[in-house]
């Protein structure tokens, strides 16, 4: 059963090791969150796993990292300048600033919010009598716009510096290295560039644990194509994303698609899709996709004034912008579905409650724990033996842990999810026959609780079947 509080993962997050607040020992900063070194694990195996998925084994689509700070045109060309704003509202009590919309929206819905224009967000706040989430009373000023861009400065004195911006999307890096990629790569369309990188928004967060916060991590995809073909690519990449997150352990009934409607489209959308997760607070965006048909390319191309036109391999005269379709995920906020998702409480026969982080083992933090019996010498140094051969001879992560009791380690390893425990009694060294033969261990399964007896000879290739054959989607 996954998570159904959002307080019961915070706090296991904390004590395992997942994610810690941000500059703690200071009294934190609002809504920022550090990655402990299992939460850095667990984010770097998805990174993996979405990289190989949709670039590795793709061979329409190749990577690219570009640079965060980026020449202040191209939020100009992007629009980024112009409309990328919030409606904020301050509350007259106690002067704490809200996105208005969303306090809507956790009433009334996303759809009903939608159509509201930026004057309709306090009446509509007044007549819903939705009170402020510090101080309760329900007295809001008019909502305003407000631009989200993290504005800094550029150069080594004040009066030479430039204002610049730390990038809200990940996306424009790879529009502005669109002719870059076509004549060092020559690809032939369709094909997509894809990229990991961090973004930055300015905007008044909720809360909600990582789900929205001001510095988080993109994984994103321009797929470019044929103006015509765009329809078709936009249900593929519907279809390939929804089957990723299934694929890794999320449950359907879980997932819902939502289309945009036109009044909620960006500028440059003619298509938008969500694909949504039931938080445990309701149901929350967790991936986008959207036709940005060529809207980006042909900004770019007015205001640098370069020709980004794609070539007809075959038809040399046949020049044209290709139509793109991003996919696009927030690497935080799939971590944090994922989190959810692998949250369980199961009752055991003995009537004890044990917590165990169902994570698919691709994604696990640890992949094998060794647990020697106990700290006595013989059995640390042959479970150190064991440990240095699955080190030498695998690629998996390991834990070596001997403090508590082994049915203690046993629960610390199911709350931070590691598929297998191997055990290192003994009967391993040849002292207790009752325990086992000598050189052999046991290994306990996370989810089935089952344990099997077998050879340390056999063992790297039990150990092989932990992460199964990655699918091609």
């Amino acid at each position: 059963m996954p998570a159904e509080t959002l307080d019961q993962l915070v706090s296991l997050c904390k004590r395992r090791g997942f994610i810690f607040p941000g500059s703690e020992i200071y009294g934190g900063l609002a809504n920022t969150w550090d990655y402990g070194p299992l939460g850095a694990e667990l984010k770097n195996n998805v990174k993996r796993e979405w990289w190989r998925t949709f670039v590795h084994k793709r061979p329409d689509v190749i990577g690219l990292d570009s640079a965060i700070l980026m020449n202040p045109k191209v939020w100009e060309a992007s629009g980024h300048l112009e409309s990328f704003t919030d409606p904020l509202v301050d509350c007259k009590e106690c002067k704490e600033r809200f996105r208005g919309d969303h306090l809507l929206e956790a009433k009334l819905g996303v759809e009903a919010v939608v159509v509201l224009d930026l004057d309709q967000i306090q009446p509509m706040l007044m007549a819903e009598k939705i009170a402020c989430p510090t101080c309760g009373k329900c007295d809001w000023t008019e909502a305003k716009q407000f631009n989200l861009m993290f504005k800094t400065q550029q150069g080594t004195t004040d009066d030479s510096a430039t204002e610049i911006y730390m990038r809200p999307e990940t996306a424009q890096g790879i529009f502005t290295n669109f002719k870059n990629v076509l004549s060092t790569e020559r690809p032939r369309l369709p094909f997509g560039i894809a990229q990991i990188g961090k973004a930055f928004r300015n905007e008044i967060t909720p809360g909600n644990f990582t789900f929205r916060t001001r510095e988080f991590e993109q994984m994103e995809i321009e797929y470019f194509v044929e103006p015509k073909s765009s329809p078709d690519a936009f249900e593929e990449w519907q279809k390939k994303v929804w089957d990723w997150y299934m694929m890794l352990g999320i449950d359907k009934k879980n997932l819902r698609i939502r289309e945009h409607d036109k009044d909620e489209l960006c500028h440059y959308s003619s298509k938008t899709i969500d694909i949504e997760y039931s938080f445990p607070w309701g149901w929350g965006e967790l991936y986008g996709q959207a036709n940005r048909g060529d809207f980006d390319l042909s900004q770019h191309e007015k205001f640098s004034g370069e020709d980004l036109k794609y070539t007809d391999p075959d038809d040399p005269k046949n020049k044209f912008l290709p139509h793109v379709i991003e996919p696009s995920f927030g690497c935080d906020r799939t971590v944090l579905t994922f989190l959810i998702e692998a949250y369980t409480e199961e009752e055991l026969e003995n009537g004890d409650v044990r917590t165990v982080m169902k994570l698919d083992p691709r994604l696990s933090p640890v992949d094998v724990a060794i647990l020697p019996l106990s700290k006595k010498e013989p059995l640390i140094a042959k479970a150190q033996e064991i440990h240095n051969m699955i080190l030498d001879q695998t690629d998996l992560v390991t834990d070596f842990d001997v403090t508590g009791s082994i049915g203690k380690r046993y629960r610390r390893q199911d709350e931070i999810g590691t598929p297998k425990a191997i055990t290192v009694d003994f009967g391993t060294i040849g002292e207790d026959k009752e325990q086992g033969g000598k050189n052999t261990v046991t290994m306990r399964d996370r989810d089935s609780l089952e344990q099997m007896r077998g050879g340390i000879a056999k063992l790297v290739e039990e150990l092989a079947k932990i992460k199964p054959s990655e699918k091609v989607l």
